[in-house]
């Protein structure tokens, strides 16, 4: 794995969050280590895949595994402040240490913006975390399988005649 230009080793937070009303939201990992923090802007759809791509890795684990231990020498500098949109996304287990770690790329070189190492109560925390934040958004049309916008939804299946709002499909099936 190559090197990082900030390390969170000693994270005392990391969560998704969703900044707006369904249809427009934006999407962020917040990331809290000793006195930095770091903002990552991502699509839903990654962050949906990240939560699943977590819960897969965590589930085809060895049941028995060493204690973790946090390279802690590797912290980035105190007050360190990131914000950036992702570009690439990297998810790894370092078996020996028992730690998950996420590596952001602003950009498509192989040297990490931020490399995030967390421990399997952290990691499992946030992959619920992001999942449900994910499936909080507008409901799915049971007739075309697209978002449903609060003021109504011209469903393609009722050859766009009908403007059904969330309730009125409800009653329909």
């Amino acid at each position: 794995m190559a090197d990082a230009k900030n390390e969170f080793t000693n994270v005392s937070s990391l969560k998704p969050e969703s900044i707006g009303e369904p249809g427009k939201r934006t999407f962020r990992i917040m990331v809290s280590s000793a006195s930095s923090t770091a903002a990552i802007w991502l699509e839903k759809e990654q962050l949906f895949q990240l939560g699943q791509a977590i819960q897969q890795m965590v589930a085809n684990l060895p049941t028995e595994r060493a204690a973790s231990s946090l390279p802690t020498q590797r912290e980035a500098t105190p007050l360190t402040r990131l914000e950036f949109k992702l570009a690439k996304l990297v998810l790894g287990h370092d078996g020996p240490k028992s730690l998950f770690i996420i590596d952001a790329h602003d950009s498509d070189d192989d040297e990490a913006t931020v490399r995030v190492w967390v421990d399997e109560q952290q990691i499992n925390g946030f992959a619920e975390e992001a999942l449900k934040l994910c499936a909080a958004g507008r409901p799915i049309c049971p007739l075309c399988a697209r978002p449903i916008d609060p003021e109504g939804h011209a469903c393609a299946r009722t050859n766009g005649f009908a403007k059904l709002t969330p309730e009125e499909l409800s009653e329909e099936l």
